[in-house]
C-alpha cells in the first residue's frame, strides 16, 4: 500500500525526484555526460519527441547537503525558496539529451557545458557546470521532469506545417538542437548552424536529409561572429554585420517565443512582424523565401539579442515565425 509521503508525490503533476548518476563521459574538451538515474523515473516522458525539452536539476552548495524533496506538495517551491543558500543548493535548466533503460531502470541524459574559465580564472564555472565536472558515479541531485502523460510545457519547437527550419546555437544549445533534429520528420529541410569553443566538440548528430548541419568552432575567435554572418547569409539579408549590442540592450530575461514575450511586447494574432523594412525591400525574393522559414535561436544572450534585431526588425521576419531565447548570459550567474 502506498504511504502516504509517496502518494503526495505521485500526486504531482511532475517528477520531482532524487537521482544518482550512474553513468560519466566526458564527450570533448567542453562537455560532459551523465546519466541520471531513479526508480521513480520509470513515469518519466513526454508525449512525442523530445525536441527541446527542458527539466530542472537542483544541486548542492558546494559541499554542502542536497535539499530533500521527500514530503513535496503543491507548495515545495516556496518552501525549497525559504531554505538558506547552504540548505536550498542551486537549481539549473537544462535540456534531456536522451531517455534510455526502461522501466526502474530509466536514465535521463543530460550533456552539461564545461565553459572556459580563462587564463585566469576571470570566468569560474557556475554551480552547474561545476558540479558536472566533478560528478562521480554515486553523486546526487534533484531534477524537475515531465512525468509521462501530464502536461509539462518546456518544449519551445513548433514550426509551422511545411516550414523550412533554421536552427541556430551556440554550445549550451547543442543537446537541444540535437533533439530537433532527431525529431524532425523525414521530409525536413532547411539549415542548423552550431558555434561550439573548438573543433575537437564537434558531434555526429543524425538528422533529415534535407537539413544542413554547419559546425562554427570558435578556436580563440570572438563569440558569436561566425554564428551571426553565417545566419544572416542564409538568409540572404543585406544587413551585415550586427552592431555591437550594449549590455543595456539585452534582456536578462530574454525569451521571446510566438506564445510568449519576456520583454512585455504584444503577441498580436498577426505576429507583429514588420515586413517591408529597409532590409527586406532590397531583394522581394529574398523577403519572399524569408516568409517560408521557421527559426529558433538559443544560446548566448547579447548574441541571440543581436540576431533577433535584425531579423524582426531589418528583415521584418513575422514573430510567429520566430523563437529567440537567451540560455545564458555571459558574465552574469543564472538565478536559481
Amino acid at each position: 500500500m502506498a504511504t502516504a509521503t509517496s502518494t503526495a508525490r505521485a500526486a504531482l503533476p511532475m517528477l520531482l525526484e532524487t537521482v544518482t548518476v550512474r553513468r560519466v563521459e566526458r564527450l570533448s574538451p567542453s562537455f560532459v555526460r551523465l546519466e541520471l538515474g531513479a526508480p521513480a523515473l520509470a513515469d518519466l516522458g513526454v508525449d512525442g519527441p523530445l525536441l527541446d525539452q527542458r527539466f530542472k536539476l537542483v544541486l548542492p552548495d558546494g559541499d554542502g547537503p542536497l535539499p530533500s524533496f521527500e514530503a513535496a506538495d503543491s507548495g515545495w517551491y516556496a518552501a525549497w525558496q525559504a531554505l538558506p543558500q547552504a540548505e536550498r543548493g542551486h537549481m539549473r535548466t537544462y535540456t534531456i539529451r536522451d531517455i534510455v533503460g526502461e522501466g526502474e531502470d530509466t536514465r535521463l541524459v543530460v550533456d552539461v557545458v564545461l565553459h572556459d574559465e580563462g587564463p585566469d580564472g576571470e570566468h569560474p564555472l557556475g554551480p552547474g557546470a561545476r558540479w558536472a565536472s566533478r560528478a562521480r558515479v554515486g553523486d546526487r541531485a534533484v531534477v524537475l521532469a515531465p512525468r509521462r502523460g501530464v502536461a509539462y510545457g518546456g518544449i519551445e519547437f513548433a514550426p509551422t506545417p511545411g516550414a523550412r527550419v533554421l536552427l541556430v546555437g551556440d554550445e549550451t544549445a547543442v543537446p537541444a538542437v540535437a533533439g530537433i533534429l532527431a525529431g524532425l520528420d523525414a521530409d525536413a529541410e532547411g539549415h542548423a548552424f552550431v558555434e561550439v569553443p573548438c573543433a575537437a566538440d564537434v558531434q555526429d548528430l543524425p538528422r533529415p536529409a534535407g537539413v544542413e548541419l554547419t559546425w562554427l568552432p570558435r578556436d580563440g575567435a570572438p563569440r558569436g561572429v561566425a554564428l551571426q554572418r553565417e545566419v544572416l547569409a542564409c538568409l540572404e539579408s543585406p544587413v551585415v554585420p550586427i552592431g555591437q549590442v550594449e549590455v543595456d540592450e539585452v534582456d536578462p530575461d530574454l525569451w521571446e517565443t510566438p506564445t510568449y514575450s519576456s520583454s512585455g511586447e504584444v503577441v498580436a494574432e498577426d505576429g507583429g512582424g514588420r515586413a517591408g523594412g529597409p532590409g527586406a525591400r532590397r531583394s522581394e525574393r529574398a523577403a519572399a523565401d524569408r516568409q517560408t522559414v521557421y527559426a529558433w535561436i538559443a544560446g548566448e544572450s547579447k548574441v541571440v539579442t543581436g540576431l533577433r534585431r535584425v531579423m524582426v526588425r531589418d528583415l521584418g521576419m513575422d514573430r510567429r515565425q520566430v523563437a529567440f531565447m537567451g540560455y545564458w548570459r555571459e558574465g552574469v550567474a543564472m538565478r536559481s
